[in-house]
């Protein structure tokens, strides 16, 4: 799929930004997916779906504290993904940051980690966003606005993906599930939305959110029976950070 991005100076501008560093996330992806295929069972579904050029916003269901560190291995390319900032502190922060994340400030609208974002999409990289926004029963029944305001900014197209048994039922979301659990990966189809150009109403951002949801829960679904793996339930509720 061939996607019509915008250029660094379009608004907002991302022109003045350094470029994110990759090239370390290279060799540790390359270390940590056998190392997910043996402790796991793991299956990738529809991996030919996967654009293999080109910006790409990816769009999984999140579950656990497993997600990030696991498609950030098994995706066909190398993957900048948001995580909260938070996590960002001392030596792992320093790594997150050499390795190309993004750290975002959830309690404000972090125009930094957006405009970053952006710079990765235009870029022509693959920019792995949560849409949900946080860990849950992986359903896709909330959709916050970021991801339709990224795909309306930069024309990027978005790769639905459904992930199953990184959260067992009965697990928090800061557990792992135990060696040897069954995990799936699914990727849908891409699909894009009409690019808009500055200024972008927040009704038009609504609806286009309210669009892109539409297509993740029908593929959530669609995954669940083609798989027959089901999806965990809510959230364990004594997790205070989300």
């Amino acid at each position: 799929m061939t996607a019509e991005v915008t250029g660094h100076k379009d608004l907002p501008r991302t022109d003045d930004l350094p470029a994110l560093p990759y090239r370390l996330a290279l060799p540790m992806r390359t270390l940590a997916k056998p190392y997910f295929f043996r402790k796991y069972h793991l299956t990738i579904h529809h991996q030919d779906r996967f654009p293999l050029t080109g910006p790409l916003l990816m769009t999984p269901n999140h579950l656990s504290l497993l997600d990030a560190p696991l498609l950030g291995a098994v995706a066909p390319r190398m993957l900048h993904q948001l995580g909260k900032i938070e996590v960002f502190g001392g030596f792992q922060g320093a790594f997150l940051r050499r390795v190309g994340q993004i750290p975002v400030d959830r309690s404000a609208y972090d125009m930094l980690a957006v405009r970053r974002s952006i710079q990765v999409l235009r870029d022509g990289r693959v920019l792995n966003v949560y849409p949900e926004g946080t860990r849950g029963p992986g359903d896709f029944g909330r959709i916050r606005l970021g991801v339709a305001y990224l795909a309306m900014v930069t024309g990027a197209p978005i790769l639905p993906v459904a992930l199953m048994g990184t959260r067992l039922p009965d697990g928090g979301v800061e557990r792992h599930p135990p060696t040897g659990s069954r995990i799936d990966v699914v990727y849908g189809e891409p699909f894009s939305v009409e690019r808009v150009p500055f200024p972008r109403r927040h009704s038009d951002v609504q609806a286009v959110a309210d669009q892109i949801g539409d297509v993740l829960r029908a593929h959530v679904k669609a995954a669940v029976e083609e798989t027959g793996h089901p999806l965990p339930g809510w959230r364990d509720q004594r997790d205070p950070h989300d």
